[in-house]
C-alpha cells in the first residue's frame, strides 16, 4: 500500500485553507495524544501529523510540497525539507493552559502537549536528513507555564510527570516517562524564565542535552489577575454600609491579611492602591483592590423594614 501523503494524513483537500488544516491537526493530537489514546500507534500517528503540520502551515514549505506531489521524480535524490530549518525564531513555543481552580501553584493541565509534540517531529526529521560526526548540543527548548498568582509571593516547588516523545537509539519516536523537578522562585514576574538544564531536545552523536526554558504566565480568575507583569488586581466585595461609611477592615489577599481603610462614599467599580504589594519582585508591583459592593438580600420581616426605613430616609435622592 502506497503511504499517506500529508494531505490525506491530516484528512484534508489540497486546496484546504490555514485554518482548516489547523483544526484537523488539532483534532488528530488530541485523539492520538499518549495520555488519552490506547492505540499502540498513537505516537507515530502523532509524529505523522506534527510532520504533515509542520509543513501544510508554511506557505513555503506548501507550495515545494505541492510542487514535489506533482513532479515527484524531479527532486527524488534530496529530501525536500532535510536541509533547512523553518523555525525562524531558533526555538518553538508551547503554550501551556490551566484549567485547575483549586490554589496549587501549577497543575497536569497547565500543560497543552500538541506543540511539545511538534517539537519533538522536527527534532527526529532534523535527525533523520542531517548527519554530523562531531557531537552536538541538543536544542534548547522553549516553552509557557501557568502558574497560580500566590506562589509568585511564596514561591513553590512542584514535581510533574509528563508523558513526552523522545528519540531512542535508532531514530525513532518512543513515549517516555519524565518527572520534572520545578522551583517557581519568589518575586517571579510574568514573561520570566525558568531554566532547567538538559531537559530540552537530545544532542546529535553523543553530545548533551538541550535545556528547557518554561516563560512564566498567571492563571487568571474574574477575581484576581496580573497586569502589567506585577501589578495585581483583586477584587474585594464590601456591604453597602462600608461603603458608605469607609473605615477600617481587614482583607484577605495574596500579599496576606492586610487592614486597609475604604474610604467614606466609596462607590462600585473604584479602586485602592496598596502600593508595592503586588508581585515582591526586586521593584515590586502594586494591588489593586477594585471594590465590588454586594446588596444583602430581605429575608425576613425585620430585614425588610430596615430597608423601607432606609428607603425613605433617602427618598429625595435618584440614582
Amino acid at each position: 500500500m502506497a503511504s499517506k501523503n500529508y494531505y490525506e494524513i491530516l484528512g484534508v483537500a489540497k486546496d484546504a485553507d490555514v485554518n482548516a488544516i489547523k483544526k484537523a491537526y488539532r483534532k488528530l493530537v488530541r485523539k492520538y495524544h499518549p495520555d488519552v489514546s490506547k492505540e499502540a500507534d498513537s505516537v507515530q500517528k502523532t509524529a505523522e501529523a506534527n510532520q504533515a503540520y509542520e509543513t501544510l502551515k508554511d506557505p513555503v514549505k506548501r507550495a515545494e510540497y505541492d510542487a514535489m506531489l506533482a513532479n515527484p521524480f524531479a527532486r527524488q535524490q534530496e529530501h525536500p525539507f532535510g536541509g533547512t530549518e523553518h523555525n525562524t525564531d531558533g526555538f518553538r513555543r508551547y503554550e501551556f493552559h490551566s484549567n485547575d481552580t483549586d490554589s496549587a501553584p501549577f497543575g497536569q493541565h497547565d500543560f497543552h502537549f500538541e506543540d511539545l509534540f511538534s517539537a519533538f517531529g522536527q527534532h527526529q526529521q532534523h535527525k533523520t536528513y542531517r548527519r554530523q560526526n562531531e557531537p552536538t548540543k541538543g536544542e534548547d527548548q522553549h516553552a509557557e507555564l501557568n502558574i497560580d498568582i500566590y506562589a509568585a509571593y511564596n514561591g513553590a516547588e512542584r514535581t510533574l510527570t509528563l508523558n513526552v516523545p523522545s528519540i531512542d537509539e535508532q531514530g525513532r519516536m518512543v513515549q517516555q516517562a519524565k518527572t520534572l523537578s520545578i522551583k517557581i522562585p519568589k518575586g517571579i514576574t510574568e514573561g520570566q524564565q525558568i531554566r532547567l538544564t538538559g531537559q530540552g531536545l537530545a544532542g546529535f552523536n553523543g553530545g548533551i542535552h538541550g535545556d528547557l526554558y518554561l516563560k512564566i504566565r498567571f492563571h487568571e480568575r474574574p477575581k484576581l489577575y496580573v497586569r502589567n507583569k506585577k501589578d495585581v488586581y483583586q477584587t474585594i466585595d464590601v456591604m453597602p454600609w462600608q461603603a458608605v461609611l469607609g473605615g477600617k477592615t481587614i482583607i484577605s489577599t495574596p500579599a496576606g491579611d492586610l487592614q486597609i481603610t475604604l474610604p467614606a462614599n466609596s462607590q462600585n467599580g473604584k479602586s485602592i492602591r496598596l502600593k508595592g504589594k503586588g508581585i515582591p519582585a526586586r521593584e515590586p508591583g502594586d494591588l489593586y483592590l477594585n471594590i465590588h459592593i454586594v446588596v444583602p438580600t430581605a429575608n425576613t420581616e425585620a430585614d425588610r423594614a430596615a430597608w423601607e426605613q432606609l428607603a425613605a430616609h433617602f427618598a429625595h435622592q435618584n440614582p
